[in-house]
């Protein structure tokens, strides 16, 4: 694959994503259920704490709990709140020293219903606040600090195991989508052999038991059918252009022995050397077809030289006929081709040209170099190509209602585009304000070899 595997990172960010994705679901389930479970946990701590203070107080009342919270500030920190606050608002016992704004007291019971979470001291806490009978505001608190750091703690490595994950998943993922795009490259890469002309190409190896091993067995059949057609589709060519060819120069000759009826004969004798004309190109699309995707038979051939020696033969035809030719060929363009084929080619296209052209109508072919090609241009001031032909210009016995008076049997531009599909080169009809152009690029020889 050139260019930047755009399928193959897509591929390995969503599994990435996904993986990331249900990793962080899981892990979030987890938080929260951990979460839920320290919450209970300091919840049931606050309960125990009332529970003992509510003990006290049936006992001897305010001095027990008075007695019991300065006995626990006495004690150090014990990651708990212990306030018990006279009629005046001073404290009467405690672990700190102010009571919390944000805590208003409610109830006078000692059970742990109404809870609240509050920040005091730079701690959070999860308390409870009564008014005792006789006025006396009770706090019991505890710290959450331990709560959250766990819970801070789980979420750095929620985080950092999310992050793992996530490169773990595009890792993965990448091998994944690479393997998974290199088995759709291979059928790709004989698709473009395929497409190129090269019948014959298979994917080597053998198949897998898999889905793509699967595709790979249709694909094979499939062209081994094709192919197989295709070759009985040349095979019926060849076989009635040979046999019919045959018996019209028998007739040909034969025509020659008949006196006394020449303008007859002469007529004949053309209709038959234009039929048999027709069964030659047939013939020679037929081998250039059979030859496309083979470099079997190409040598290195000097284009501009070619094309050179080729006008040399034109140009004189183009200037009886009251045409303008013009010539802009780049020297020393070479490529690997069939010398013979390709003068064919080109032939047919300057002939049509001048076949076209009249009076005062310019002819011109061009070869330049542009990029991994040599581009051909040959293009005329004439007609230009009927709409009614454009979208099958280059089928075999094309011909537009227009030229039906004209010489020729429709075969020209196919028997080009069959010998530049034996070439590699690109054909491609460039859109002129008047007359015909056809381009064609070929492709260097450095880039054959």
């Amino acid at each position: 694959m050139k260019g930047f595997p755009a399928t193959t990172f897509r591929l390995a960010a969503v599994v990435a994503l996904t993986v990331t994705l249900l990793s962080i679901v899981g892990m979030g389930l987890q938080y929260r259920l951990v979460s839920d479970r320290l919450m209970d946990e300091a919840e049931r701590l606050l309960a125990a704490d009332l529970d003992g203070f509510a003990t006290l107080y049936e006992q001897r009342r305010i001095i027990a709990l008075r007695q019991a919270i300065e006995y626990r500030s006495a004690s150090g920190p014990l990651g708990e709140m212990l306030l018990l606050m006279n009629r005046d608002g001073s404290v009467l016992a405690g672990t700190h020293e102010v009571w919390p704004s944000s805590v208003v007291p409610a109830g006078e019971l000692f059970e742990a219903d109404g809870a609240v979470r509050f920040t005091a001291a730079g701690h959070d806490w999860l308390g409870v606040a009564r008014d005792l009978p006789g006025g006396f505001p009770l706090l019991v608190a505890r710290d959450l600090g331990p709560v959250e750091g766990t819970l801070s703690a789980l979420r750095q490595g929620i985080l950092a195991l999310g992050l793992g994950m996530l490169a773990a998943g595009a890792v993965v993922g990448w091998v994944m989508a690479r393997r998974v795009m290199t088995r759709i490259g291979r059928v790709n890469a004989l698709a473009d052999t395929v497409a190129a002309g090269d019948l014959s190409a298979r994917l080597p190896g053998a198949r897998s038991a898999d889905e793509f091993g699967q595709l790979e067995r249709h694909v094979h059949v499939m062209l081994d059918r094709i192919e197989a057609l295709n070759r009985e589709t040349h095979r019926l060519s060849d076989t009635i252009a040979h046999e019919l060819r045959t018996p019209l120069n028998r007739m040909l000759q034969k025509l020659g022995r008949i006196e006394g009826q020449d303008e007859v004969t002469d007529d004949l004798r053309a209709e038959m050397r234009q039929t048999v004309r027709v069964f030659d190109a047939l013939l020679d699309i037929s081998r250039a077809e059979a030859d496309q995707g083979h470099g079997g038979g190409l040598r290195p051939v000097d284009l501009s030289e070619l094309l050179v020696e080729i006008w040399e033969l034109y140009e004189p035809v183009a200037e009886d006929k009251g045409l303008l030719p013009v010539l802009a060929v780049a020297p020393g363009l070479r490529v690997l081709g069939d010398r013979t084929l390709i003068s064919q080619m080109v032939a047919n296209l300057l002939d049509n040209a001048v076949k076209y052209c009249r009076s005062g109508d310019s002819v011109t072919l061009t070869l330049r170099a542009d990029g991994d090609r040599h581009v051909m241009v040959v293009a005329d001031t004439g007609p230009g190509l009927p709409e009614d032909l454009r979208e099958t210009v280059f089928d075999r016995f094309a011909r537009g209602q227009r030229d039906k008076g004209l010489p020729g049997h429709g075969l020209g531009l196919a028997l080009v585009r069959a010998i530049a599909a034996r070439h590699g080169a690109k054909l491609s009809l460039p859109k002129q304000e008047k007359g015909f152009a056809i381009e064609i690029g070929w492709p260097k020889l450095a880039d054959i070899l």
